[in-house]
C-alpha cells in the first residue's frame, strides 16, 4: 500500500499541521583544522555558539587543565568512520602534546573541546 495509507485505501489525517519547532536542524560535523566557530540562535532568543573546525583542546589532569594542540583523532567507539575523517565528538579519543585524551563534551553544541587526559598504558 502506500505509504499514509490504511489498508482500506483510507488516508490517516494528521492531528496537528507542521510546526518551525518540528524541523531539525542541520548537524554540524567538527572537524580538526583552524578554529571555525558561528552563533546560532537557539528557543527563547537563547544564543549557542556552534563549532565546525578546530584544533586545540582544553586538557584536564589532575586538578589542573592546559590549552593544547590535538594532532589527531585515534578512535571513536561510536563510530569507526568518523575517526578516519579527524572528526571532534564527544567520547572520541585523540592524540594531544601531553598524550592521548578523551573528548567529554560536544563540541558541536558549545564551540570549543573538553578533554581529560587518560592514563598511560
Amino acid at each position: 500500500m502506500k505509504q499514509g495509507r490504511k489498508t482500506s485505501g483510507g488516508r490517516y489525517k494528521s492531528p496537528r499541521k507542521k510546526k518551525r519547532t518540528g524541523r531539525q536542524s542541520q548537524s554540524r560535523i567538527v572537524k580538526l583544522g583552524d578554529k571555525k566557530t558561528k552563533q546560532i540562535r537557539g528557543r527563547g532568543g537563547s544564543r549557542k555558539l556552534a563549532s565546525f573546525s578546530n584544533k586545540y583542546a582544553n586538557v584536564v589532569s589532575g586538578k589542573k587543565s592546559k590549552k593544547v594542540m590535538i594532532k589527531n583523532v585515534i578512535e571513536t567507539p561510536s563510530n569507526t568512520f568518523l575517526a578516519r575523517q579527524n572528526i571532534l565528538v564527544k567520547g572520541a579519543i585523540i592524540e594531544t602534546e601531553l598524550g592521548k585524551a578523551k573528548i567529554t563534551n560536544r563540541p558541536s553544541q558549545e564551540g570549543n573541546v573538553q578533554a581529560e587526559l587518560l592514563p598511560l598504558d
